[in-house]
């Protein structure tokens, strides 16, 4: 047997190839990973049809509007001179989104109308600038309403608020001021949509006794008209 007398060069030689070798081997693992990560693609999250979490597409095609204007006509009733009807709420259904206001005329709270200056004539209710598309139902609240026996009420047959005229009165009681019209209609983009509604004014009200009245409104839709642009509505005071 034959032995060898290795010296301190000679070890200190096979050390560094030792070292060598382990960071060449670890150079060639930490490439792989990197180069292996997800196939390159971007760190955007797409969100419904080509939009990014940072940058998403907008909603509804942009968000276009259309005008609708609801005017409103009376059948008559004849025991009085005056029918004041005070309105706090006009609005309608869109579809597949759910109830959208519509501003009363010069954006009021509320819109007083006497049904009786409305008889072969018509005012403006309430009139804006809604989201396009298909509605299905029209939605209005009655808060209270007056009969006024003796004298016309002065001034538009609709406005913000109307003075009672004097003389003999009686309030109407109305058990459910809330009438739902199911009438499908669409607001085009850029276009205005007119409806007409008949409040009449003889089959909603009725005497129950002892100079009492009572209001069940009965309203219905006339005409549903469109126009593919927008046209200045008058009347709308």
């Amino acid at each position: 047997m034959m032995l060898y007398w290795v010296g301190p060069i000679e070890r200190k030689s096979k050390m560094k190839i030792r070292t060598v070798w382990i960071l060449m081997l670890s150079f060639i693992i930490l490439v792989g990973c990197s180069s292996g990560g997800g196939g390159g693609g971007s760190n955007s999250t797409n969100v419904g049809g080509g939009g990014t979490a940072s940058n998403p597409p907008s909603p509804g095609g942009g968000g276009t509007d259309g005008t609708l204007t609801i005017n409103l006509t009376d059948t008559p009733f004849g025991d009085a001179q005056a029918v004041l009807v005070t309105f706090n709420e006009v609005q309608v259904h869109r579809s597949g989104s759910g109830w959208v206001t519509l501003p009363f005329a010069g954006s009021a709270s509320s819109r007083t109308c006497d049904l009786k200056k409305l008889v072969g004539a018509q005012n403006v209710l309430g009139t804006g600038q809604l989201p396009s598309g298909h509605y299905t139902m029209i939605r209005l609240v009655v808060s209270g309403s007056t009969l006024y026996f003796n004298k016309p009420s002065s001034g538009s047959a609709c406005s913000s608020s109307i003075s009672p005229p004097s003389g003999q009165n009686a309030p109407l009681e109305i058990p459910s001021g809330e009438i739902k019209l199911n009438r499908e209609f669409d607001i085009g983009t850029g276009g205005l949509t007119t409806i007409l509604l008949d409040f009449d004014g003889d089959r909603s009200i009725r005497e129950t006794g002892n100079g009492r009245y009572m209001m069940n409104p009965v309203i219905s839709v006339v005409s549903v008209a469109a126009s593919p642009k927008r046209q200045s509505v008058p009347g709308a005071r």
